[in-house]
């Protein structure tokens, strides 16, 4: 009787799960990656550990890395050569609980133990999510161990906006960001940064939090803001569709 598969650990799901090429592209055949694949990606090529260390942290064997890292970049090699849109979903994975075996790992790039696991910014507006990121006055900083909140504070942007936000938010150590509409020079901004972010949302700033630590909040990783103007009355990014 063959062995059952060992799934991978993965440390969460990814921001963005679909890729497009353009107009072009729109009757091309979508490439599907699985999240675990995606995972040796990242932790490889983006955060560069090798194979070894990407083993150790996924809970596998390091062959079945190298065969995942190898599938992963066949995948993107289609898209680009071939124009092909891209979608990561599915596959065999769970996501890490912050149990023993990733709490003693050297290499997690989230969990360490002893540390803060994690530092949380809002773009705030009297309790809500304010739905503009490059003209937010405020954020509103939350402390994360162990899957709680520890701790909150509200940070002034001392006039600064757009691009130079990311700058604001790396200097405070923040990991991942919930906001409203956004443009593409931020997400850009924020991507170089290595901060995560998750735009779209609008409600409750505490409760956000809440969602996205209990793996439930509403967002939308196709995110975006061309708007101008958005100092209007009566007029939120989200009523054009920036959601």
């Amino acid at each position: 009787m063959a062995r059952p598969a060992k799934k991978k650990k993965i440390c969460s799901l990814p921001a963005y799960q679909e890729f497009g090429a353009g107009e072009a592209a729109k009757d091309k055949p979508i490439v599907f990656m699985p999240v675990e694949e995606y995972e040796t990606i990242r932790l490889m090529d983006y955060h560069g550990m090798n194979q070894q260390e990407c083993s150790e942290q996924m809970g596998v064997a390091r062959t079945t890395v190298q065969a995942l890292y190898t599938a992963a970049r066949k995948r993107i090699a289609s898209c680009l050569v071939e124009g092909r849109p891209l979608k990561i979903t599915g596959g065999d994975y769970e996501i890490c609980q912050e149990d023993e075996d990733c709490l003693r790992s050297r290499h997690c790039p989230y969990r360490k133990k002893g540390c803060i696991k994690m530092k949380i910014a809002v773009t705030y507006d009297n309790g809500q999510i304010f739905q503009h990121f490059g003209k937010t006055s405020e954020f509103k900083v939350y402390t994360v161990e162990d899957s709680k909140v520890v701790s909150a504070e509200v940070i002034g942007t001392n006039g600064q906006g757009h691009g130079a936000l990311a700058g604001i938010l790396q200097q405070q150590a923040i990991d991942t960001l919930i906001c409203g509409g956004i443009g593409a020079g931020a997400q850009n901004a924020l991507a170089a940064a290595g901060i995560t972010l998750y735009g779209g949302c609008n409600g409750s700033a505490d409760e956000a939090v809440e969602a996205l630590l209990a793996g439930s909040l509403d967002y939308n990783p196709a995110v975006h803001c061309n708007h101008h103007g958005h100092g209007e009355a009566g007029h939120t990014c989200g009523d054009h569709g920036c959601h």
